[in-house]
């Protein structure tokens, strides 16, 4: 078996600021924007693919709030090229996260029909779903974050990536992803939602904002001409409370888990220092000399866009691949370097030796970082090497102290001793 340095169990202060009530903030919040004029409307709320903090109440309570004031919600998924590209798909994928009629108390609405709503001044076609145009009214919801394709100080992924994108179902999608390759997607989502704002009718948007410990910590409601406005705001909250990898640099970064649900790009760029090319990123906090990814969630379906920003992979997340659902997606977005297969082996112990041997490093005294996956930040397992990093830093304490790494008889993490199992 692989010899390792030993291993503790880091907890991490991060920013925390839950909201007691989500879905209490969110019925105060819409209210305030509902007038006598909503009653007898057919109102589409469009929910997306990522995997929200209470994402099932919070849209449950935009349904309630404006059954309350008259109106008839529905729910449709705003989630582009996602679910396998099918409607069927893209319906199974809300229900993973929790957003069935039953849970929110609304019918969900499954359909890929677009329709052209008009061209951007470059040239590109803005499309967004016809359930939403044929609707009364739409309110978005999606959480505001840093987008995984660029930085900007301005515009992440949020209500207007959905408008221009995920309600675009596949061809939207699709076409915003061609003419980003052109234009760049800063300046693509920009002008494909200011088309879309334009057409639809009458137009909300709930912005979700989560802390550093992804609890939802902010709900602001925004109408269609705000958003573009007002949504620079919620980004910078989102940038203040993000959580990052503690360590300038790490000769190994093991990842349980990766999927659509965790982040559009299956690991969080932002933390992993990676570019959707696989490249190191400029604006990188950490050096991440090898990456390991172990499994994909169940709730991204088969989806593991992103697996190609690993170095190595385990057998057990490419057995877990469905073709169509990753392929698409990737065609969509017109990012082949995202779904390429790493090198793979049987064992974590196997996995970990060649990501060990690709950082370069001396296994005995590697730094090596495991973490649950890139929303869950607040515990982390490091090696000793690192011990010196933690000690007399007042953002991070040991929680247990250093233990050999378990491995079962056939070379795989033992479970039953994983630190990291039960942290959240």
């Amino acid at each position: 078996m692989i010899a390792l340095p030993r291993q503790m169990l880091v907890e991490a202060r991060l920013a925390r600021h839950p909201l007691r009530d989500p879905a209490g903030e969110t019925r105060e919040r819409l209210s305030a924007r509902l007038d006598a004029a909503w009653k007898g409307r057919r109102v589409a709320v469009a929910a997306g693919s990522r995997g929200i903090d209470r994402i099932a109440e919070v849209v449950g309570a935009v349904a309630a709030t404006l059954r309350a004031r008259g109106a008839s919600p529905f729910v449709i998924p705003a989630m582009g090229s996602h679910g396998g590209a099918t409607a069927p798909g893209q319906a199974e994928v809300l229900a993973t996260l929790g957003v069935t009629e039953a849970s929110v108390g609304a019918p969900v609405v499954s359909s890929l029909a677009v329709e052209e709503v008009g061209r951007s001044p470059r040239g590109f076609r803005a499309l967004v779903a016809r359930d939403a145009l044929e609707a009364d009214a739409v309110v978005l919801v999606n959480r505001v974050k840093p987008h995984t394709d660029f930085a900007s100080p301005t515009l992440g992924s949020g209500l207007l990536k959905m408008s221009a994108i995920g309600l675009g179902k596949v061809e939207g999608a699709f076409e915003c992803h061609r003419a980003a390759s052109r234009l760049g997607l800063e300046t693509v989502v920009r002008e494909a939602s200011r088309l879309v704002l334009g057409r639809l009718p009458v137009v909300l948007g709930v912005g979700l904002v989560e802390d550093g410990y992804h609890q939802l910590a902010r709900v602001e409601v925004l109408a269609g001409p705000e958003i573009e406005a007002g949504e620079p705001a919620l980004l910078a909250r989102a940038l203040e409370w993000m959580p990052a990898l503690p360590f300038p640099e790490i000769d190994v970064l093991v990842v349980d888990e990766m999927g659509k649900n965790v982040s559009g790009a299956g690991m969080d760029t932002n933390v992993v220092g990676r570019g959707v090319d696989g490249r190191p990123r400029a604006d990188r906090r950490t050096t991440v000399r090898a990456l390991y990814a172990r499994s994909l969630t169940p709730e991204t379906r088969g989806n593991a866009v992103g697996m190609g920003l690993a170095d190595v992979v385990s057998d057990r997340l490419v057995e877990a691949v469905d073709p169509r659902s990753t392929f698409t997606n990737a065609l969509s977005a017109m990012s082949p370097a995202m779904v390429r297969t790493p090198m793979h082996f049987p064992s974590d112990a196997e996995c970990l030796g060649a990501a060990l041997r690709l950082s370069g490093a001396e296994a005995e005294g590697a730094r090596i970082v495991r973490v649950r996956n890139t929303l869950a930040l607040d515990r982390l397992v490091v090696t000793a090497a690192l011990a010196a990093d933690v000690e007399g830093r007042d953002d991070l304490r040991v929680v247990a102290p250093a233990r050999d790494w378990a491995f079962d008889a056939a070379g795989d993490l033992d479970r039953g001793a994983d630190l990291l199992a039960g942290a959240r």
